[in-house]
């Protein structure tokens, strides 16, 4: 496994812990890492009803209106993720999110730094893949020291994983 990888691993675990059912040890030994820095934390986005459906016909990355969007529960747990990076003593040094609003709204409701969009978050459906590309390259530099979130999609996800 490379390193990237290795490290992306780690902090995929982390987050997976942080929003379900986990024993305590392993969710402290992951925020702990975490909070070593040097890490990626990679989201997917909060709760955005109706689910696996995706975006409505006419989406626009212009208007959040066109799109699926965070509903009460999503907005909730972007704040609760935010407190638990403070309270596990994460330093987060860099967030880049999808520019697709829930995501963007994600990754603001998070509260741990200011929010880049970045299309390499974007769910990448080209046979080339460029998105990924430029997604590995992002993961593959990152060396902190702090952690870097990147809020996207579970299609942008998976690959990675």
């Amino acid at each position: 496994m490379t390193c990237w990888l290795g490290r992306l691993a780690l902090s995929i675990l982390a987050l997976l812990l942080a929003v379900g059912p986990a024993l305590a040890a392993d969710e402290q030994g992951a925020w702990a890492a975490l909070a070593g820095g040097g890490h990626i934390a990679l989201i997917r986005h909060a709760n955005a009803p109706p689910g696996h459906g995706g975006d409505p016909p006419g989406f626009r990355f212009d208007d959040c209106k066109t799109q699926r969007n965070l509903d009460d529960k999503g907005r909730a747990q972007g704040k609760a993720l935010g407190e638990a990076f403070r309270s596990h003593g994460v330093r987060v040094d860099r967030v880049l999110s999808s520019p697709v609003c829930r995501c963007m709204d994600t990754a603001s409701l998070m509260a741990v730094g200011n929010v880049e969009s970045s299309y390499a978050l974007v769910p990448d459906r080209d046979p080339n893949r460029p998105r990924f590309r430029e997604l590995k390259d992002i993961v593959s530099t990152w060396r902190g020291p702090g952690t870097l979130v990147l809020v996207s999609h579970g299609f942008t996800i998976e690959p990675l994983i």
